[in-house]
């Protein structure tokens, strides 16, 4: 994919996300739709418009309905892609409410380079499939996050794999 939205501000990406998504919900979207979405006003969201049009990611006309371009529909799908992988990780891997892991992701997906989002990929692929994360790694970890930051608690240390060599 032609990584060329790398020279977008993060502001710019979230306009370019959040029309991707009234468009997955609505199958329309118009500039007041994005000024809910992203609680801003239509003043910022017209500038934002233009910037993205003349950028070939957008279809834009004053009160038409805005459409992706197919340029800006591969960059909208990877910073979507991004945004869930973050916020997948810090759900399954550091327990996460999600809410607080949507905010969190919302804020690192635009400055963080592909190869750490791969091995975020890969790390959850690691939970998810390794027999320790079955027998209830995954369920220590949350105590330990819980407030349990006592690690003589982990199931896991005690059985002779500790942090202390035992």
């Amino acid at each position: 994919m032609d990584k060329s939205h790398h020279i977008l501000s993060a502001s710019l990406e979230d306009y370019l996300e959040a029309i991707y998504l009234i468009i997955k919900e609505k199958k329309a979207v118009r500039a007041k739709d994005i000024a809910k979405r992203l609680g801003v006003s239509n003043a910022s969201v017209t500038g934002a418009l233009r910037t993205l049009s003349k950028r070939g990611l957008i279809h834009y006309a004053p009160y038409d309905v805005i459409s992706l371009t197919e340029k800006g529909n591969a960059v909208a799908e990877d910073i979507v892609r991004r945004h869930e992988i973050l916020k997948e990780f810090f759900v399954k891997a550091l327990a996460v409410p999600e809410e607080l892991a949507d905010e969190a992701a919302c804020k690192m997906e635009h400055g963080i380079p592909q190869e750490i989002i791969d091995r975020f990929v890969h790390f959850i692929k690691l939970l998810e499939s390794c027999p320790l994360s079955r027998k209830g790694l995954l369920d220590d970890l949350k105590k330990q996050f819980d407030g349990d930051n006592d690690i003589s608690t982990c199931e896991h240390c005690n059985k002779g794999g500790g942090p202390d060599g035992n």
